[in-house]
Order: structure tokens, then sequence, then C-alpha cells
């Protein structure tokens, strides 16, 4: 079932008993949580585009392709960093309870595919959080390793599935947004 469909006939499920949150309300943070969501959009946006950009010029060249997949590297790092920074958001104020250890950031990633009852749906679906784990470990070499050492084999499959992983992705994150607005309505 569409990730749309499941989350119409439940928002009340989702209205916290506790209508203040660390000093907060529900709604103010639902409220900053849509915003956010809404507003680092259009940067993400960005990012994929200027990622397509520079993987089209480094298909194209020899001379210099280096310069064009560190860009590409670059902006699938900044890509992911941000999808980061919006879970971090979710489950620091929304979960309460922002997982730690050696795998958070795998953990973080896969949080965000669940429906947590009397918390929240789920932000993105299970095939979206799959995919996006190829971008997670890609930002992760690229953080670890130096750009020198990066291979174009292991970005072609990122930039194969990035346009249609980022329409899905961004439809599921307005949904999510959206979601955030109607109970702020209710």
């Amino acid at each position: 079932m569409p990730l749309a469909l499941e989350l119409r006939g439940r928002l009340r499920l989702f209205a916290p008993s506790d209508p203040t949150v660390w000093g907060r309300t529900v709604n103010d943070i639902y409220k900053h949580l849509a915003e956010r969501i809404r507003g680092e959009t259009p940067d993400l946006e960005r990012l994929v585009q200027r990622a397509l950009r520079a993987w089209q010029r480094a298909k194209g060249v020899t001379a210099d392709q280096d310069i064009y997949l560190d860009s590409v590297a670059l902006n699938l790092q900044g890509f992911y960093t941000g999808l980061k920074r919006l879970f971090e958001l979710i489950v620091r104020h929304m979960d309460q309870n922002v997982p730690s250890g050696e795998t958070w950031h795998r953990d973080l990633l896969q949080g965000m595919s669940l429906d947590l009852p009397d918390v929240r749906p789920a932000v993105i679906s299970r095939d979206v959080a799959l995919e996006l784990d190829a971008f997670r470990r890609f930002r992760h070499l690229v953080r670890n390793v130096y750009a020198a050492n990066l291979s174009p084999n292991k970005m072609e499959g990122l930039m194969t599935v990035l346009p249609g992983l980022w329409s899905r992705l961004r439809d599921e994150l307005m949904i999510f947004a959206s979601f955030l607005e109607q109970v702020i309505a209710e």
C-alpha cells in the first residue's frame, strides 16, 4: 500500500498524549520539523542535480575526469549528510531516542523506515531505506578515504539509481511533512 494511503486514517494514532515535549508543545515541534523538511528539500535537490551534472561531465572527458568525480563524491556526501541531519531531528524530537554505538548511522536509517505506533509513521519506505544504505556506505567511504582512491565504478551504481531514488524519497519526505502539518491542524 502506498505510504500516503497508509498515513491517511491514522493521524489520531500518532497524536501524543502529552501535549509538551521538553517544554515545547508538540505542535511547535511538528511545525518545526515540517518546515525543516520542506526547507532542506531544495538544498537536497541542488546537491542531486550538481552530482548528476558532474557525473555527465566525468563520463564525457578523460582529462581532468578526477576533478568531476571529486565533485560527484562531494555532492553525494552532502546529499546523504543532509538527509542524516533531517533523520536525526526526527528521532531527537519525535522518537526521543537517538541511536548510539558503532552502528548508529545504519540504525538511524533503518529506523526511518519503521512505523512506531503512538510515536510516528515510517518516514521513508523500506525500499528507499535499502537504496539509501548504499549512499550511507559511500558517504562513510568518502569521509574516510583519500579522494584519489575513490572508484568511478562504485559511483556509477549510485548515479544510476539516484534520479529515481530522489524522486521517491522527495515524495515520501513531503508526505511525512504533510502528515506533521495535518496533525497540527487537528
